[in-house]
């Protein structure tokens, strides 16, 4: 008999969602994994109060967010040396959001049509982030200023691997940035340059991960 496990609540596009994924995986932690749909409210909010993922149920029936919490409460031997992030913690959050606006822009209109969706789900993130980033259909239109933003934040994603990002190191900063970066492979006019591809797949295969197992297994 299976006792209790460890239950992920999370989205599959979720770039702070894959960050755990991304984690468990380089922690070889077994999980219980939960594709929560976009519109369901109800479940984050009974479990944490707030409609914000990715949630970790623990075995104790106890339930937390935020994701490098999270992270933090499985590396109990800090094997992601959480150092580098600590000492510039500035510098690499605002990395990440100078990732993360062209990267949202460009993929959005595209992840809703992945088999996270449904027309009903589809439609309440469609709803939701028009409010802030405009119609999709603007979105598209404009995806060619998006890519061009793109270009000066991989060249500093570049020029900051030796061959990890900061160092010869991987922490988990390398976590974070590839997540945010991960979503850019559903977008069909935009290829990786092949040093910074090489550098993803790496992190991949050091994290066993693979974008939509989590959705399509039981």
């Amino acid at each position: 008999m299976i006792g209790p496990m460890n239950t992920l609540y999370h989205y599959v596009h979720c770039p702070f969602c894959v960050r755990v994924r991304m984690a468990l995986g380089f922690l070889s932690t077994e999980y219980k994994s939960v594709v929560v749909p976009y519109d369901d409210e109800k479940t984050p909010v009974d479990l944490t109060g707030v409609k914000m993922l990715p949630i970790m149920g623990l075995e104790d029936g106890t339930n937390m967010n935020e994701s490098l919490d999270i992270i933090k409460k499985f590396d109990t031997k800090n094997e992601l040396d959480f150092s580098l992030y600590d000492k510039h913690k500035d510098e690499i959050e605002a990395l990440l959001n100078e990732i993360a606006g062209p990267v949202h822009n460009l993929c959005m209109p595209y992840w809703v049509w992945t088999p996270e969706f449904n027309e009903k789900s589809r439609q309440y993130f469609v709803e939701k982030k028009s409010k802030k980033r405009g119609p999709f259909n603007k979105l598209v239109q404009n995806r060619q200023a998006f890519l061009k933003q793109l270009v000066p934040v991989l060249m500093k994603v570049k020029n900051n691997l030796h061959p990890y990002f900061g160092g010869d190191k991987f922490t988990v900063v390398d976590i974070m940035i590839a997540s945010h970066l991960w979503g850019l492979y559903v977008f069909p006019e935009f290829q990786f340059p092949q040093d910074l591809n090489m550098y993803l797949q790496k992190v991949k295969q050091l994290c066993n991960f693979d974008y939509h197992e989590d959705f399509w297994r039981d």
